[in-house]
């Protein structure tokens, strides 16, 4: 009754765990919520009001998304990379997820993920019957693939598709690529299809961003949304930048999109135009600075002989490697660490690891971000006092596990 390519897949590893930990939290035990990555920032109050200015409207929307909307996101998106966007490039999806899920269903190829990659890809490619090549990374090269690993991959078969996905800022390392016209060497000159999720790229630390696509552009899906930066993650509303060299792409995920969402809910398209027509630039630096300020103190206070750690360069993530626990795997130490201190982090196993490397993902969002944000601008300075007062189930869950790591 249920096809093959089906039964083994288990449910997505970030919505199990922000399952357990709700579960765990109406059983009256104490979660510090590390395991699940959103934003802790409240949708910015233009957003919102235009939200509401449009609840009443209720017809359905072009398939491929709003006009008005698209043409606000290209010209928001051809600033930022500097390449001439127009609005009929633009796909609008109930969340980047919808498209990328739909891209994979239309790609016929092969998939290249560097380890660490997010953890739906992966079942994504199965569900769409591609075979996936894992491209192993380093600690040293910011958990990248370098143009040389990805091109041992693609020589065993030229003859065959490639789609690259490339996450910066990635989940779950929360590092930057830094090799890009590298890679994007190899990808022009063996015509491979890219996927660029950027969907952490307004909340890097570090200024003017780049994207693969600022390189090869004419192979490159940018892939971006509302759920990180603007923090509207339930309101699920993505989108897909393509060029018009992937004309027959587009219009082929079109067809999959006519036949699966149809269209993405009207009033929080109309209210999208606000996001990215308004300015915001106030909202997000503040945003940035709170989670850099946020990242570094787990980063610091978690770095030891003990724990390999990178330091985060965007997003809302680091990646642990404890050294001295004696688990069998990462998911059994996931679970011990959750029974004991309280404390819920994802196993490097969801992300493309092997099952025995002691690595996990730690997302540092669980704090009241709009008390945070509304109290910054009272603060002269930025330190970690600040985040005793503003984010104290990041300071007692960091210290929860750092006196587990140390009670080897």
């Amino acid at each position: 009754m249920i096809k093959d390519v089906v039964k083994d897949l288990k449910l997505s590893a970030t919505l199990r765990m922000n399952e357990i930990s709700r579960d765990l939290e109406s059983k009256g035990k104490k979660v510090f919520k590390f395991g699940f990555g959103q934003s802790p920032f409240q949708v910015p109050d233009d957003v919102v009001s235009e939200l509401k200015n449009n609840a009443y409207k209720n017809k359905y929307l072009p398939m491929q998304g709003l006009p008005e909307l698209r043409e606000a996101i290209a010209k928001f998106v051809s600033l930022k990379k500097n390449y001439a966007y127009k609005a009929e490039n633009i796909l609008i999806g109930p969340g980047t997820k919808e498209l990328m899920f739909l891209l994979h269903i239309l790609f016929d190829g092969e998939v290249l993920l560097p380890t660490p990659s997010w953890v739906s890809y992966e079942p994504q490619a199965i569900l769409g019957r591609n075979k996936v090549h894992w491209i192993e990374t380093t600690r040293e090269k910011n958990w990248f693939p370098t143009a040389e690993d990805i091109e041992k991959v693609i020589l065993k078969n030229k003859e065959k598709n490639y789609l690259l996905f490339l996450n910066s800022p990635n989940n779950p390392s929360g590092q930057i690529c830094e090799n890009l016209k590298e890679i994007s060497e190899l990808v022009k000159k063996n015509n491979i299809l890219v996927l660029s999720d950027e969907i952490y790229s307004e909340l890097s630390f570090q200024d003017n961003f780049k994207s693969i696509s600022n390189f090869c552009p004419e192979q490159t899906i940018i892939s971006n949304g509302l759920s990180k930066w603007c923090g509207a993650g339930g309101w699920r509303l993505g989108h897909f930048v393509i060029p018009n060299e992937l004309a027959k792409l587009k219009n082929l995920l079109k067809v999959l999109a006519s036949e699966t969402f149809s269209a993405v809910s009207a009033p929080i398209q109309y209210a999208a135009i606000a996001a990215y027509k308004n300015d915001h630039s106030l909202y997000l630096n503040n945003s940035r600075e709170i989670l850099k300020l946020v990242g570094e103190y787990v980063y610091d206070n978690l770095k030891s002989n003990k724990v390999l750690i990178n330091k985060p360069q965007g997003g809302f993530y680091i990646m642990p490697e404890f050294l001295d626990k004696k688990f069998k795997n990462s998911e059994e130490m996931c679970a011990n660490l959750l029974n004991d201190t309280g404390v819920a982090i994802l196993p490097g196993s969801d992300f493309g690891f092997s099952k025995d490397r002691l690595i996990a993902r730690l997302s540092f969002t669980d704090f009241d971000g709009k008390n945070f944000m509304d109290n910054l601008s009272k603060q002269k300075k930025l330190d970690y006092n600040f985040i005793n007062k503003f984010a104290p189930k990041i300071v007692e869950g960091t210290k929860r596990l750092k006196a587990w790591v140390e009670s080897n």
